[in-house]
């Protein structure tokens, strides 16, 4: 079940009731309380008479030992019910202690590329509730957890949620520099799903829809959080990516990225950025045709372009795009050295579940190409120059 519109956040007593829960297991990111943001959700339940236990025991990027907390808390509760409201490392570790609260072992042995164990049931029911339009948490079938040198993913259907509420009103006091990087990883969703092999009629439409509201909101939501109009489309287009990126998969982008986070503790919506148009311009050869196509979704005029010339302007409105938020450009603006990138380039090749999903396959020597890219931020698209005209 997905409940959206702004205001929508009012409808979680009521689902709460429909599941006849006795008591409630809210995973919250610590902000939101800070911000009174649950208050009123809290004396909701008081009045109800739902016994509700808060665990704000969280932090971005969070780890497998993260995990491991989330889940002894939970087992040690009693609830029959989990929400997550946050971001996505939030909603991650709300998914994940759902499910695991009711499995032998730890986080470590269900990890997709090193766990023994599989799992057996889905666990608790889970309502999750994302504040910030970016991650996909709340619509996909994987936690992620950050590991000593990169990352690695719990994924299986049992993480899915029973319930989903996107109340655009929730994300208004996100901040300007989180509000860029959790809306350039939900355009990176949409734009690695519709590039994705695995890509379908059903995720095409929903990427490019994703993309279109996305790249035309987010400079307006990160200069005022507060616009109506930018934060719908933002949280809208996050669903519809997050929906679209589910089915399809992402890929090169997100398989560099974990790295970042691993090795630097970049948050993971700015490693996408910092990556996302270096990974474009490798594998545009590849997938022109539809990056011609991505191109008139980021608001460039076709003009009789070809397909080839379409891709590369895709490329540079990628990278102006994520200039105009904010976010940095190069691997250099977090103190990484270009000693770092054997390095990161070893690990990124080892992500080959995302790697399988590239239009042009990605092996360990484009890999570190795409790295020194982005550490000097040099893109092969900017070797021709031509005025670029946007539609309105």
């Amino acid at each position: 079940m997905i409940i959206t519109g702004e205001g929508s956040f009012q409808k979680v007593i009521e689902l709460v009731q429909q599941h006849q829960a006795k008591k409630v297991h809210l995973f919250a990111d610590p902000v939101l309380i800070g911000l009174n943001v649950l208050k009123p959700l809290v004396q909701a339940f008081e009045e109800k008479k739902i016994e509700l236990e808060i665990f704000s025991d969280i932090q971005p990027e969070p780890t497998s030992e993260a995990g491991n907390r989330a889940k002894a808390a939970l087992a040690a509760s009693g609830a029959d019910l989990v929400i997550g409201i946050g971001g996505g490392s939030c909603l991650d570790l709300a998914k994940a202690a759902a499910v695991l609260s009711c499995h032998e072992g730890a986080v470590e042995d269900y990890l997709n590329l090193t766990g023994t164990k599989s799992l057996s049931n889905k666990g608790l029911p889970k309502l999750l509730i994302p504040t910030t339009s970016g991650t996909g948490a709340e619509m996909t079938d994987i936690a992620v957890f950050s590991l000593e040198d990169s990352k690695d993913v719990i994924t299986h259907p049992f993480l899915l949620a029973d319930a989903v509420i996107i109340d655009p009103e929730l994300t208004y006091t996100l901040p300007k520099r989180a509000t860029a990087s959790s809306g350039i990883d939900a355009l990176t969703h949409a734009i690695e799903s519709y590039l994705s092999v695995h890509a379908t009629v059903l995720t095409d439409t929903l990427a490019l829809e994703a993309a279109g509201k996305i790249a035309a909101s987010v400079r307006s939501a990160v200069l005022d959080g507060s616009e109506q109009e930018a934060r719908n489309s933002m949280s809208w287009g996050s669903m519809l990516a997050g929906l679209s990126f589910f089915n399809a998969g992402v890929a090169g982008v997100h398989a560099l990225a974990y790295p970042l986070g691993g090795l630097f503790s970049i948050p993971h919506g700015e490693s996408n950025a910092v990556l996302l148009p270096y990974v474009m311009d490798e594998i545009r050869d590849s997938c022109s045709g539809k990056m011609a196509v991505l191109a008139g979704k980021l608001g460039i005029e076709n003009n009789g372009r070809t397909d080839e010339e379409l891709a590369r302007l895709a490329v540079l409105e990628m990278k102006n795009l994520i200039h105009d938020t904010g976010l940095p450009l190069s691997l250099k603006e977090y103190g990484i050295k270009e000693e770092d990138l054997d390095r990161l380039a070893d690990n990124g090749a080892k992500q080959t579940r995302l790697l399988a999903r590239s239009p042009k396959p990605l092996l360990r020597d484009d890999i570190k190409r795409i790295y020194t890219a982005a550490f000097h931020g040099n893109l092969k698209a900017e070797g021709v120059s031509e005025h670029v005209s946007y539609s309105d």
